[in-house]
């Protein structure tokens, strides 16, 4: 972790990207300047540093076993995610996480964010809240399994869910 989590929030211009790549087992091997810049770390500090350096506490770990298994399975996913800062500030980010290929082999994964629209956090960080609480009761399954209830109620995929907003 980087360092005490505070209830201070950074935001970015909706235009930019914040970008990362990792290895296969998430090791950052490149990030943009957006990125560093909001997370408040040099490249040298950030690059071949695990991805989840960043990770927030708040973040349910439902959501990250969601993305591995999606990435792994090379197909592309979406997901809204609060980050820390180096400073203990937060931000969140709306992900679009993808393998990165050389020559028809998976050699690492892609993630660009944008800022998340108000609409769409006032929808997650209730669901992330209460996908917590259940991680602290039964663990990630108990997570999982309220995760499946909210999405089998709407009827939709997890993409789908993540993309309606």
């Amino acid at each position: 972790m980087l360092a005490t989590p505070t209830n201070r929030e950074k935001t970015f211009d909706e235009r930019f990207l914040l970008v990362t790549k990792t290895d296969l087992k998430g090791i950052i091997t490149y990030a943009n300047r957006g990125f560093l810049e909001i997370v408040g770390l040099s490249e040298e500090q950030l690059v071949g540093a695990p991805h989840n350096i960043i990770r927030h506490p708040d973040m349910p770990k439902v959501i990250f076993k969601l993305l591995w298994s999606y990435i792994q399975e090379k197909k592309e996913i979406h997901a809204y995610v609060k980050n820390l800062c180096s400073d203990g500030s937060y931000y969140w980010v709306m992900a679009n996480v993808t393998p990165s290929y050389l020559r028809g082999k998976v050699v690492g994964y892609h993630s660009a964010r944008r800022k998340p629209t108000k609409e769409a956090l006032d929808v997650i960080i209730p669901l992330y809240k209460k996908l917590l609480a259940a991680e602290k009761r039964g663990g990630i399954a108990e997570s999982e399994k309220l995760m499946q209830q909210l999405l089998d109620e709407k009827g939709v995929e997890y993409d789908e869910f993540i993309l309606s907003f």
